[in-house]
């Protein structure tokens, strides 16, 4: 930023490129204020919450489904008096988590909720009811 370009710019657009980038850097930076919650008779349940808080505060869900969720995992190959070993690979596994639908009321989006390994890993809107 301090090129001979940039010094010699007049003030305002200075000022506008500086609040543009701000603005782009906002952008395009995840942001952990939206986070999504379930909102269960004034109580809500989050990510990171266990099943039992959630069955607590929001009771059963009216559908739940196994899911496989495919990720790519990245491997290492290591073959022995090979030039060029280790070699990597990649492969994709299924990673197994449940999802849990709720019904928030007519008019409204379902809440589902996802959960892996003994927490809630997302909360989401699902369909909207009529």
């Amino acid at each position: 930023m301090n090129s001979p370009e940039y010094r010699r710019a007049p003030m305002s657009l200075r000022i506008c490129f500086t609040s543009l980038t701000a603005a782009l850097i906002f952008a395009v930076t995840p942001s952990t204020v939206s986070a999504q919650s379930l909102n269960c008779n004034g109580s809500l349940v989050s990510k990171g919450d266990s099943p039992v808080s959630l069955l607590q505060k929001c009771g059963e869900p009216i559908y739940r489904q196994q899911i496989c969720l495919s990720m790519l995992q990245l491997g290492w190959v290591v073959t022995p008096f090979q030039p060029g070993s280790p070699n990597a690979i990649l492969a994709s596994q299924c990673v197994p988590m449940e999802e849990w639908t709720y019904d928030r009321g007519p008019g409204t989006f379902l809440g589902v909720v996802r959960l892996y390994n003994g927490t809630i890993e997302s909360v989401r809107d699902g369909d909207r009811i009529r």
